[in-house]
């Protein structure tokens, strides 16, 4: 990410950081406090540094995608757990086995996005996925095969492994603030898709929700792979019933199984109406 061409009059940080790297080696330069603040990592983990961490994680996916000229994502949401087709047999669950379908769905939904992306060279419905395995990875192979770029957005965790191989590696992401990597999967989300997933999925799913139910984000095509999975998981018409949620709330998503379900109701999106296809008793969005 430097920036040589917009140096003004003064040093920049890179040459004082090279210039103290040759400073001769004595007991003050060796000191922790004569450390350059911004080249001290042992200062910027401090505890009180914390809102500048959480600023930095912020500003650097925010830098880099304006510097691509990412302009709006598709967002895809999904189960680290869910094998590919080839590698069901190998799965921890007869659930999951089952689920591999999705899998393949996702891929597909990717590549056809994808198609649409290269449209705008890229700018526009670019996958953009948390960039680990199962549901993640086959949105960026998707993307991929299709020749054109996908997002990662991984975080750093104690059993996670490194970001799947098809990410676009100089939009592959790594964070360390669950909240600051949502926000990046929603400040650019033109649509989201959600596939089965676990208790990530489920936060990423009903925080998403939440931002639209209260007005907080925009509404968007917000899309449900998978019909018998969430109806068995959440009991929707349940939370209507108890007036927990409201009944036009149930009109914020819609639940499909096909990547081509959920292509034409991206394209069936109006804005200002929602979907012109509102099943009758349910209002447009």
């Amino acid at each position: 990410m430097r920036d040589d061409h917009k140096q003004g009059p003064f040093r920049d940080a890179h040459q004082d950081v090279e210039t103290a790297e040759s400073i001769p080696d004595t007991p003050q330069t060796r000191a922790p406090a004569y450390r350059l603040a911004f080249d001290d990592p042992d200062f910027l983990c401090r505890e009180e540094l914390r809102p500048v961490r959480l600023q930095l994680e912020l500003l650097k996916p925010q830098m880099v995608l304006d510097e691509r000229g990412v302009e709006s994502t598709i967002v895809m949401f999904g189960g680290a757990r869910i094998p590919a087709p080839a590698d069901k047999a190998s799965a921890r669950t007869e659930t999951l086995a089952e689920l591999s379908g999705y899998y393949e769905e996702a891929r597909k939904f990717a590549y056809a996005m994808t198609q649409k992306s290269m449209e705008t060279y890229g700018r526009e419905n670019v996958i953009v996925t948390g960039g680990g395995p199962g549901v993640m990875e086959a949105g960026n192979l998707g993307a991929h095969e299709a020749g054109g770029a996908s997002i990662g957005l991984s975080i750093v965790l104690p059993h996670e492994q490194a970001p799947n191989t098809y990410v676009t590696p100089d939009l592959c992401f790594n964070f360390h603030y669950f909240a600051i990597r949502k926000m990046h999967f929603l400040m650019r989300a033109k649509a989201i898709a959600v596939f089965p997933g676990g208790f990530g999925t489920l936060d990423e799913l009903f925080e998403s929700l939440t931002l639209i139910q209260t007005g907080r984000m925009s509404r968007l095509p917000f899309l449900l792979f998978g019909t018998e999975f969430w109806k068995t998981i959440i009991n929707w018409d349940a939370l209507a019933e108890a007036g927990t949620i409201s009944e036009e709330d149930l009109d914020l998503f819609r639940m499909v199984d096909t990547a081509e379900e959920a292509v034409a109701l991206i394209e069936a999106w109006d804005r200002k109406a929602g979907w012109h296809d509102s099943p009758p008793g349910q209002p447009a969005l």
